[in-house]
């Protein structure tokens, strides 16, 4: 904390003033508690490179500052600067440590007029300024009153004369005009019940200010064709867009969908973000609690958060040889049942899909190596070049929060070498006796060099009542829409499947 001299501002409240920062605090002075509402990978690279501050910033955070005060007894008026510009005034909260029940806030401001230079020129309306201009090789100074700054810098000069100048035009003023501060201030009129030194606490939401989380991921091939094994690692990213810097802070991490009101015309925010993991390391890392319905997460450590700055610090140490399995889905229709009645029309749906997806499963368990609540967020996946020995990327995927003990299917692309199609074969609709049949068939072919089992997934959409009339595979049933049929191509192979599904209403 630093602090200014105390002076008095009214000698009928007879209030001292004191001014108070949050540069320079002590280790444990200032504290976050951030929550996101950031969908992962939704903040771009330019947002938080170049991005301004504001709304563009998803998330929020409740910031806490300690400060030591010395308070008169009776009124005293308190400027606390350095808080966030995106500050909400209204969930300010001020209390004394050292006096809870005799100490207490009477009113309160937030000061947000910052200097600025359109509002510096406005303030020296009809009033004396230099101007400094470049003539030549030189620079020319001259003095008149302002009388415009709308356009151009409009000036009486002493002669009478006026004068415009671009507003790029060097301007010189005695002093800073009364009403503008250089930082947002809030303001209270404190009624102490003692005097003397004052151990406070004083705490607000403020927006801009986000976080998510970040895996990375190394593939390895397995003992078997679909079998795989996964190193993974996590990092938080907190992007501070909030207006102030958070120097040596304690830093929690809330997880969960918490509920916050939304004024009026405004979208309600997703599901917020992260979690963070306990670190057995010489440097203390993040401790993870249930706390509520949501997860809390602590760093066992100060860290620094500067305005206009993203940090990473470091999730969860590597987990490696986690149990994987690879797996190839082929979805040829990609239709979607919107309601109404039977879909009746035989050309819905007949448009065939040639991609092959893969995906990456894993349970995230402790027998796997894992077994820790996981926070939604990106997850990167990469693959070792044995021939130069570099990671190379494969694909990345989002996940959401995800409790210890619960499966996590990713999906990274779609398969090269493997493709499939699907075509309707034949299709009636008998209307007095309410049945439609159609009969499909998908032909997927395998161009690589060892055999793959692919899993092809068919969503029976036209109607809710239907059932497999003839088929050349089995099918295992998923849903009351759904049926997959696992099938095993050889290299450099083809396999057929073909099925009949009959409708009734």
């Amino acid at each position: 904390m630093s602090s200014r001299t105390p002076s008095v501002i009214a000698a009928a409240v007879a209030a001292a003033c004191i001014s108070t920062s949050a540069a320079g605090a002590e280790p444990g002075a200032n504290a976050l508690t951030i929550y996101s509402t950031a969908r992962p990978g939704s903040v771009s690279p330019e947002l938080y490179r170049y991005g301004g501050r504001g709304q563009a910033v998803p998330g929020y955070a409740v910031v806490r500052h300690e400060r030591d005060l010395d308070l008169t007894r009776g009124r005293n008026t308190v400027r606390f600067s350095d808080v966030a510009a995106l500050i909400d005034p209204t969930t300010v909260a001020f209390e004394s440590l050292t006096d809870p029940n005799g100490t207490s806030v009477v009113e309160q401001n937030f000061q947000f007029d910052l200097v600025s230079n359109e509002k510096l020129l406005q303030k020296y309306i009809d009033r004396t300024i230099t101007v400094d201009q470049i003539r030549g090789n030189g620079v020319e100074s001259f003095s008149g009153t302002l009388l415009s700054t709308a356009g151009a810098l409009v000036l009486r000069r002493p002669d009478g004369s006026i004068q415009t100048l671009p507003h790029n035009a060097g301007v010189k003023l005695p002093e800073l005009p009364g009403g503008l501060i250089t930082r947002p201030t809030l303001v209270w009129d404190i009624a102490a019940g003692r005097g003397g030194a004052h151990k406070t606490r004083v705490s607000y939401q403020t927006t801009g200010i986000t976080w998510w989380a970040d895996y990375n991921v190394t593939y390895a091939e397995g003992a078997r064709a679909n079998l795989c094994k996964l190193d993974i690692g996590a990092w938080v990213s907190i992007l501070n867009q909030s207006g102030a810097g958070y120097p040596e802070a304690k830093l929690k991490l809330i997880a969960g969908d918490v509920q916050r009101a939304q004024p009026p015309g405004r979208a309600a925010p997703e599901a917020l973000a992260a979690r963070s993991m306990a670190m057995e390391d010489k440097v203390a890392g993040f401790a993870e609690k249930a706390f509520f319905e949501y997860h809390l997460y602590t760093l066992g450590r100060a860290t620094t958060l500067p305005d206009n700055s993203t940090k990473q610090i470091e999730l969860f140490a590597t987990a490696r040889g986690v149990p994987c399995e690879k797996t190839l889905v082929y979805y040829g229709a990609m239709g979607r049942y919107f309601g109404g009645g039977p879909m009746t029309d035989r050309n819905f749906g007949i448009q065939s899909n040639k991609k092959v997806d893969v995906y990456l499963g894993f349970k995230n368990a402790q027998e796997s190596n894992m077994g820790m609540p996981l926070p939604s967020g990106r997850i990167r996946v990469s693959k070792l070049d044995d021939a130069d020995k570099t990671l190379e990327f494969i694909g990345e995927d989002v996940i959401d929060h995800t409790p210890k003990n619960e499966k996590i299917l990713i999906k990274l692309g779609s398969a090269f070498d493997v493709v499939g199609e699907r075509r309707q074969v034949n299709f009636s609709v008998d209307t007095s006796r309410k049945t439609m049949t159609e009969e499909i068939e998908i032909k997927l072919r395998n161009q690589k060099t060892e055999s793959v089992t692919v899993i092809v997934k068919e969503n029976l959409y036209r109607w809710t009542n239907w059932q497999i009339a003839a088929k050349n595979h089995d099918f295992q049933k998923q849903d009351a829409r759904t049926i997959h049929f696992p099938v095993k191509i050889a290299a450099g192979g083809e396999a057929v499947v073909r099925y009949t599904v009959q409708y009734t209403w």
